[in-house]
């Protein structure tokens, strides 16, 4: 018989719980954040009858640039004329951002059906937020009737809650050094983690130009159509636009991604892979792809606010990307910086990437239990900083904010960077 979920208050969540009720229950659900494994979501999707298999699916690993990808794919299909549908995480700002049907985030109203009929069929199986979330974006693009759904791996690829359904063609962006504890300590084991998301007899596009040997020995064991960049597509670069070139297709200058940098070029190759990789089943004409690459926006990743630049990089990879932003950004100029990170990141690694355009620094607490004080960063990145950087700990980000402002002056550029959680209050703030 379904049950109605006990708030952590004790009372009952019932049909006009708000989508705030729904998330803060879900976060008590399961002793931990993070479990990886198919098992629970399998038999509550089983009970929900998903997935769904009218709709296409892509699916989308890798440690940097699986959301940029994925929000392109999405736009790319919606250019084409597509019913879809778009699953991504973290969110920035508000949940709501996480689940997308043509372009609009799902409104609270509906997202609290998904919950309510996945708790109705979940008996005692202890979900995790994230499970929650996934299931309830395949019930939703499952009542929407979308042509394509497009899901973002949260963590990894075989154990993540997305790998339940059986991907049409599956995208691995970049391999590096990210949830190591869950997913091991180097790229080699990494990339057999993130292959997980391919099916035997299905396309499966690796981006990065030089892959893990076991990705590609993960692939050809599943039995994968593996087609690789810089063998089966490759792109060249121009200063106003970019060539894609495939085996049997080639789009001579393409527009820009509207995000910059040559990490976009790189995420819009494995894209246009995946595209050519469906045609014959979801066809897109050039002229999508022509409309689609300078509009992509994704909030976060090198968003420009007022005096600010926000760009919610957290591994070391991705603050080579954000060092060759700011260099081409702000020329010679050096910028200021506030940091703030969690606890299981490279952080001297991650300041390391970054030290050599750095003025300044301004550190700023994040919320436990995995957030890290000011002073602990600080602490653990020195060694990646000269002795004369002038630096300041705080512990609230409008102080952090008007800390950065003071190191500037008023010519001066500031970079907000480090977690999701360190952006989303700096834009919470800015805009508060």
């Amino acid at each position: 018989m379904p049950h109605s979920p006990a708030s952590p208050g004790g009372a009952s969540l019932g049909a006009g719980s708000s989508l705030e009720d729904w998330l803060r229950w879900q976060e008590t659900l399961h002793p931990r954040s993070i479990e990886l494994g198919l098992g629970r979501i399998a038999r509550v999707a089983a009970a929900l009858r998903l997935p769904a298999h009218d709709a296409l699916t892509i699916t989308i690993a890798g440690t940097n640039g699986k959301g940029s990808s994925a929000h392109l794919a999405e736009l790319i299909y919606r250019k084409a004329g597509y019913h879809v549908g778009l699953y991504t995480s973290p969110h920035l700002l508000h949940y709501n951002e996480r689940i997308r049907i043509d372009g609009e985030p799902c409104r609270d109203a509906d997202l609290c059906r998904a919950f309510t009929a996945i708790e109705a069929a979940r008996g005692n199986v202890a979900l995790t937020y994230f499970e929650f979330g996934t299931l309830a974006a395949l019930w939703l693009f499952r009542e929407a009737g979308v042509q394509l759904q497009i899901l973002e791996v949260g963590l990894g690829g075989r154990l993540d809650a997305t790998n339940l359904v059986d991907a049409d063609a599956a995208l691995v962006t970049t391999i590096g050094l990210d949830h190591q504890d869950w997913l091991g300590d180097t790229r080699e084991q990494i990339a057999v983690e993130k292959a997980g998301v391919f099916r035997h007899g299905r396309v499966a596009i690796a981006a990065e130009p030089a892959p893990p040997a076991t990705l590609i020995a993960e692939a050809t064991r599943i039995g994968a159509l593996l087609q690789r960049r810089g063998q089966d597509f490759d792109v060249g670069r121009g200063e106003n636009g970019f060539d894609w070139i495939g085996t049997d297709r080639e789009y001579a200058g393409l527009p820009l991604p509207g995000i910059a940098g040559d990490a976009q070029i790189d995420n819009a190759a494995g894209v246009i892979a995946l595209v050519e990789a469906l045609q014959a089943r979801l066809p897109v004409p050039e002229s999508a792809l022509r409309s689609a690459l300078p509009q992509l926006r994704v909030p976060g990743r090198l968003t420009q606010r007022g005096d600010l630049l926000l760009d919610v990089a957290h591994n070391a990879e991705a603050a080579q990307v954000l060092a060759q932003a700011i260099e081409r950004l702000y020329d010679e100029t050096g910028v200021v910086l506030v940091l703030g990170m969690l606890d299981d990141k490279p952080h001297a690694a991650f300041v390391a990437a970054l030290a050599t355009r750095l003025n300044a620094v301004v550190f700023v607490d994040l919320p436990p239990p995995r957030g890290l004080k000011a002073e602990d960063l600080q602490a653990r990145v020195q060694a990646s900083l000269t002795a004369d950087m002038p630096q300041r700990c705080c512990d609230n980000m409008r102080d952090a904010l008007n800390q950065a402002r003071s190191f500037a002056g008023g010519a001066g550029h500031i970079v907000v960077t480090g977690s999701f959680l360190t952006v989303a209050e700096a834009l919470s703030t800015v805009d508060g």
